[in-house]
């Protein structure tokens, strides 16, 4: 008995660590500023950024999810021409559509189109962002498909009652861990036209 409650402590405590490990992580996060604070969102400028994409076939959060992310992950994690390991960072954007959809990663800013390994899979593109005004809105938890819907809903409303003006589709930034339980960190942007 003494045993087995000895295990379950261990355990427990393992997982205590590895939370606040993930809580208190340091990982590069793609850099923005706040034009605005309002009720329900916020307005934000992001610069230029440097991201590995993939386009696929999949129309709902779960399998552009697992798939997209295997690939990228196999990239970064030396399936380049480098076989260096390149650092993961946050957050993870995914244009969810009926059809194709994409999801990129940021890439380090550390990295330019010189010094970044070319990925070894032909369908991950390297491409650098735009500058862009976006409206966010935040969620917490884990993601799906109907928070991913109801939460864009809910910024479209926003967006309208403030008369302001957006274009494109809604996406979704996607800030944690798989296994990371508590500090869970959601987001919907679309992009605004901002004088």
């Amino acid at each position: 008995m003494k045993v087995i409650l000895y295990s379950i402590t261990i355990v427990f405590t393992l997982f205590i660590i590895s939370q606040l490990y993930f809580k208190m992580a340091k990982t590069e996060t793609q850099p923005y500023r706040i034009i605005k604070t309002e009720k329900d969102y916020e307005l934000r400028l992001y610069p230029p950024a440097m991201m590995a994409t993939i386009s696929m076939n999949a129309n709902t959060y779960k399998e552009l999810s697992s798939s997209g992310f295997r690939k990228l992950a196999s990239f970064i994690f030396g399936g380049n021409n480098a076989n260096k390991n390149i650092a993961m960072t946050t957050p993870v954007h995914m244009d969810i559509n009926d059809s194709l959809s994409s999801m990129s990663f940021v890439m380090p800013s550390d990295f330019n189109k010189q010094n970044l390994p070319k990925p070894n899979d032909a369908s991950i593109i390297i491409k650098t962002s735009t500058e862009e005004y976006v409206a966010a809105i935040k969620f917490s938890g884990y993601a799906d498909d109907k928070d991913i819907k109801k939460y864009a809903v809910k910024l479209e409303n926003a967006l309208k009652a403030s008369s302001l003006e957006y274009y494109g589709n809604f996406r979704f930034l996607g800030y944690n861990a798989p296994y990371q339980f508590w500090g869970r960190k959601n987001e919907i942007i679309v992009s605004v036209r901002w004088n």
